[in-house]
């Protein structure tokens, strides 16, 4: 009887045991809960304050001493071109050299076929011999004449009119002899030269063709280029004219010979600027003696342009224009932004040379984001030593003609 009245008193001490160990378990469970979600939100509270500052990478500006290039196209001309046209008119008889052969001063190019001119010449000469047997004729009425008059057979007047005809007839004798010298001139364009040594780099005759005296009546013959050294013609845009002075250096580089580099130099200017494109022209030389460039190429030119050894520069992405003007963002030690207004010296392309606006030990913001403004808080990051001073290599630019 005792045993059936302690179960049930242990089994409810069971049942409350269970039920507490039941209770705990929940309220840990819960807590625990609790817990991790306030861990978590502080968590994304911080990841999110985090994303909220940006990351900006930050440079020094660069010294703008070292000397730049200025990259423009050109056009390579032969610093010799003469096109050859003809002086007579006539039938094109034969040509002696093609495009590209070499000639040599005086060389033979084409002979000219002129039935005209020789027939001229014929007649010129007819007259000279007319003239002089007139002119024998005079004379010997001259001199007979003149004896007369010593006698007192004629009279003083019609010696000196004697006199006086054979002066004319004379005279009719240089004029046809004048004549003759100028077909035989004229003749002697039937044979077309070179004028200088150099190269064919045209032919628009054949033989059979009809010629026409003349440049305005008819085609160019030949055209003979000296090609051993060659003019480069470039537009210098109006903001670099008084950088470029005569005996500037350049590098030129073409498309055939994409590898290599030739050294030019400047020569002269025209000393005005083209209203249609705001640019100077200025005329380069280069040494062609090996043949490797081309009349009429195009060329691409690399002028060197010294700079303010004082002057500093950034990369063109540092800059911000909005309605302001323009501005470079800077970094302070508590790592908040302050927007600094600038002015530009000279435009590079890949380096911006600057004028006023920033000190040597201001830290740039690179690339500063949309919207930043005055007073933001910014994560720095350093950039690389040589991605701060872009300018300090040299680098050019391609400008604009």
């Amino acid at each position: 009887m005792s045993s059936d009245v302690g179960a049930p008193a242990l089994s409810r001490r069971t049942l409350y045991i269970a039920g507490t160990v039941i209770v705990v378990i929940a309220v840990i469970v819960v807590v625990g809960g609790i817990a991790t979600r306030t861990s978590d939100a502080a968590r994304l509270r911080e990841r999110a304050d985090a994303q909220a500052v940006p990351t900006v990478v930050v440079i020094t500006p660069g010294n703008a001493g070292a000397a730049a290039t200025l990259d423009l196209p050109g056009r390579l001309e032969a610093y010799s071109r003469a096109p050859i046209y003809a002086r007579v008119s006539g039938y094109l008889k034969s040509w002696k050299v093609d495009i590209g052969a070499p000639v040599k001063a005086g060389q033979l190019l084409a002979e000219i076929e002129t039935p005209d001119l020789d027939q001229q010449l014929l007649q010129a000469q007819a007259d000279l011999a007319s003239a002089q047997a007139n002119a024998a004729l005079a004379g010997t009425t001259a001199k007979r004449w003149q004896s007369l008059l010593a006698s007192d057979s004629v009279s003083r007047q019609e010696a000196e009119e004697k006199a006086g005809d054979l002066a004319t007839k004379q005279a009719m004798v240089s004029a046809s002899q004048a004549n003759v010298d100028r077909f035989l001139a004229m003749k002697s364009f039937t044979r077309i030269v070179a004028p200088f040594g150099g190269i064919v780099t045209a032919r628009s005759t054949d033989v059979g063709a009809l010629i026409n005296a003349g440049s305005g009546a008819g085609l160019e013959l030949f055209v003979v280029s000296d090609t051993k050294k060659l003019r480069v013609y470039v537009g210098v845009p109006q903001n670099y004219v008084s950088i470029v002075k005569r005996g500037t250096k350049a590098r030129i580089s073409v498309p055939e010979h994409p590898a290599k580099f030739y050294t030019a130099t400047v020569e002269s200017s025209s000393q005005a600027v083209n209203t249609a494109s705001g640019s100077m022209l200025i005329q380069l030389a280069v040494d062609n003696a090996n043949a490797e460039l081309l009349p009429g190429g195009f060329a691409n030119v690399s002028l060197d342009l010294p700079r303010d050894a004082g002057a500093l520069n950034i990369p063109p992405s540092a800059l911000i224009f909005d309605k302001t003007g323009l501005r470079v963002a800077t970094v302070g030690a508590d790592s908040k932004v302050t927007l600094k207004p600038v002015t530009i010296a000279r435009d590079f392309g890949k380096v911006i040379e600057l004028a006023s606006g920033l000190a040597a030990n201001d830290r740039v913001i690179e690339s500063p984001p949309d919207g930043i403004a005055n007073g933001d808080l910014v994560r720095v990051e350093v950039a690389d030593a040589k991605a701060a001073a872009p300018g300090a290599t040299g680098n050019g630019e391609r400008g604009k003609n």
